[in-house]
Formats: structure tokens, C-alpha cells, sequence
């Protein structure tokens, strides 16, 4: 492999996360990046598995030691971002790294990385679709889905942004979609 990253962005709701672990399933030579944040854990979330997680402080002194390949203040003291040092060790074992990120980020990545990344935008059919999702989530508290809901309207404005817009209405077309995207791009 010579070092290439595949990049998922998407409002929330979208049906990412379960793109990427779709891929992941059937692409062995690939591996998570494992996000920085500094919010807490949500329901079940593991450190180290889901997310890394620092507290607010720590994540400031991180970016002080330029330790972040991108990161963004997605919310006032809320911060994701892409440790260089998660990079490193997925590339030492000479695996293609996938992406789970928002847009911004996602952004940042593609401009970062250049041509060894395909970015790939998912979009859910609307922003009434994704309110209903998240809802069916049950991880949010109401004011928490009204916040997320308002940031995807303008994040949908980011698509063009991205190599690839893949619409998910339908999981299992897009399961399809997102497969000869990626297997077109690995070879």
C-alpha cells in the first residue's frame, strides 16, 4: 500500500458510522482512525475505540504541541481532531486508513492528505429525515438534536467539497455505491 486514507464526512445521521463499518467488513487492509475529542463519552463509548478522549484542557495542550494533523471547535469547548501520531501507527502496519469525520474536518483532510485521499460526502435524503433519525437514536437530548440539526443544514453546503456525494436514502444501494467508490480508488 503507499499510504493512501479514505475520508466518510456527514451531518449527523446520516448513516456514516455504518457505511464505514460496512467497508471496514470487507477491507481487511484497512483500519480506523480512532478521533480526538474532548466531549464525554455518549451511552456505551469506549476511550480508545470510538473516540480518544481528553478533557477540554488536554485537547488545547495537544494543539499547542501541533501533535493534529486537522482539528476544529466544532462546538465552544468541544473539540474533534486527527492525532499525526494515529496516522503513524496505521501507516507503519502498511494499512489504508478510513475516516469517520465532519465535514470540516473531512475538508481539512482531503487538503492535508491531497491525491492519497478519496473524500467521500454522505448526505441523508433531508434534513427532516436526519431529525428523525437522530430522534430514533435516543443518544440526544432534545436541544442537542435541534443544535445538530441546524449545523447539518450548513453543512450540507460542503458536498460540493468532496470527491464523491453519495446520497444514502436506501442502506443497501449505498452500501453498493460506497463500495465501488472505494474499490475503484484502492486499486
Amino acid at each position: 500500500m503507499d499510504n493512501k486514507v479514505v475520508i466518510f464526512s456527514a451531518p449527523s445521521g446520516s448513516g456514516k458510522s455504518t457505511i464505514v463499518s460496512h467497508i471496514l467488513k470487507l477491507h481487511p487492509e484497512m483500519e480506523f482512525s480512532v478521533s480526538a475529542t474532548s466531549r464525554s463519552p455518549r451511552g456505551a463509548e469506549t476511550d480508545g475505540v470510538e473516540y480518544l478522549f481528553y478533557t477540554e484542557e488536554m485537547f488545547r495542550l495537544l494543539i499547542a504541541d501541533d501533535k493534529f494533523v486537522e482539528y476544529e471547535e466544532v462546538y465552544p469547548g468541544r473539540f474533534y481532531g486527527t492525532l499525526k501520531s494515529e496516522v503513524n501507527r496505521i501507516w507503519a502496519k502498511d494499512h489504508v486508513i478510513i475516516f469517520d469525520v465532519d465535514v470540516k474536518g473531512g475538508v481539512n483532510l482531503k487538503k492535508y492528505f491531497g491525491d492519497k485521499a478519496l473524500s467521500v460526502f454522505i448526505q441523508a435524503p433531508s434534513v427532516e429525515e436526519l431529525r428523525r433519525r437522530l430522534e430514533l437514536r435516543g443518544t440526544d437530548s432534545a436541544e442537542d438534536i435541534a443544535n445538530r440539526v441546524a449545523k447539518a443544514a450548513e453543512e450540507m453546503t460542503y458536498a460540493p467539497k468532496f470527491d464523491h456525494v453519495l446520497v444514502n436514502d436506501d442502506l443497501q444501494k449505498a452500501y453498493r455505491e460506497a463500495e465501488e467508490i472505494v474499490g475503484s480508488f484502492l486499486k
